[in-house]
């Protein structure tokens, strides 16, 4: 780890301000702020991250709190990953959220971590933690050894001839399917961002993962209360059943009618993709349509139409088709 200088504000205000003036460099952020640390610690540890200055924000007030309103629910960026999952509301009105957290991590990190850093998690591969290799994304034009080495897990969807590595989150891909937005502290004052906008597929600039400005901070999540939030759920499949990223997941939101017609659906998938992904294409296969086992099989075959694979990945494309299938089946009450 290498050194650095370290400051704990007693607001957001002043975590701006302390973050102000550092900027981001080829290699790695000047600037950090640090709440859970579960995923930030370790790369530093392994020197992959080098900051400069870290801002505690830890116990800032009023962002740990879940505050439910009547069109929408706020999530503070502070809120642990494990509190969200257990929050009586979320599991009601947003069951994939929930299932998305559940299916995050292990316990011990889910206590820990923090949603608003578990958004802003790196987007990896083993080239990436392995600092004496080649990475585009450590250090831009130097190469992306995975495109033709070790990619079993990488992504087949949004990659370049850049970088390929996966966005390994789950809290994300279940906002997809919310119309989640961020709101977001700077030195300008707040601005919202809506989730979809917040990732950068990596094209020419793999080393900049985020539209995030330089010292600005993620202060809560919105949440609008959608008809397909209540009808949602989270799959996720992996070589192990805890604490590993996903081959593959799918976020599933439903509106159907009593009789089984899908007036909207909501599609993101993880584990496949360079950011959190939506599939449109499977969403317009779907509504208007009765859904029954053909149906689902039929949409979700339109999941890897973009797909882009790199030899050791290349079963990904049949096992996305298979989890959208069965993500959808299980949503709908038909598995």
């Amino acid at each position: 780890m290498t050194p650095f200088t370290y400051a704990k504000p007693e607001s957001v205000a002043q975590a701006v301000r302390s973050g102000a003036g550092h900027q981001s460099d080829a290699k790695s952020s000047a600037l950090d702020f640090f709440a859970g640390g579960t995923d930030m610690v370790q790369l530093m540890q392994e020197r992959v991250r080098n900051p400069e200055h870290v801002v505690d924000i830890t116990g800032l007030p009023q962002l740990d709190r879940i505050e439910v309103g009547e069109q929408s629910t706020r999530l503070g960026a502070l809120v642990r990953m494990s509190d969200a999952a257990s929050h009586p509301h979320i599991v009601e009105v947003f069951p994939v959220v929930a299932e998305a957290l559940l299916a995050s991590a292990s316990p011990q990190v889910r206590n820990l971590a923090t949603l608003g850093g578990n958004l802003l998690q790196r987007t990896r591969c083993g080239y990436f933690r392995d600092v004496v290799t080649p990475c585009n994304k450590r250090i831009p034009g130097s190469g992306c050894p995975a495109i033709d080495g070790q990619n079993r897990g990488l992504a087949i969807l949004g990659t370049s001839q850049r970088c390929i590595a996966t966005y390994a989150g789950d809290f994300a891909n279940a906002l997809m399917v919310l119309d989640a937005s961020v709101l977001i502290a700077g030195s300008a004052g707040l601005r919202t961002v809506a989730l979809a906008d917040l990732h950068r597929q990596p094209g020419d600039t793999p080393h900049l993962e985020t539209h995030l400005q330089p010292g600005e901070l993620i202060v809560a999540i919105e949440l609008p209360h959608l008809a397909v939030g209540l009808r949602s759920h989270y799959l996720k499949v992996r070589d192990r059943t805890s604490f590993a990223f996903a081959l593959a997941s799918v976020a599933v939101g439903l509106d159907m009618a009593s009789d089984g017609t899908v007036r909207d659906a909501r599609i993101a998938v993880g584990g496949v993709a360079t950011t959190p992904w939506r599939l449109p294409r499977v969403e317009q296969a779907l509504r208007g349509h009765k859904l029954d086992a053909e149906l689902c099989r039929a949409a979700s075959a339109l999941a890897s139409a973009d797909a882009v694979p790199h030899g050791q990945n290349a079963f990904k494309v049949t096992l996305l088709e298979r989890v959208v299938a069965r993500g959808l089946e299980e949503t709908g009450g038909l598995a």
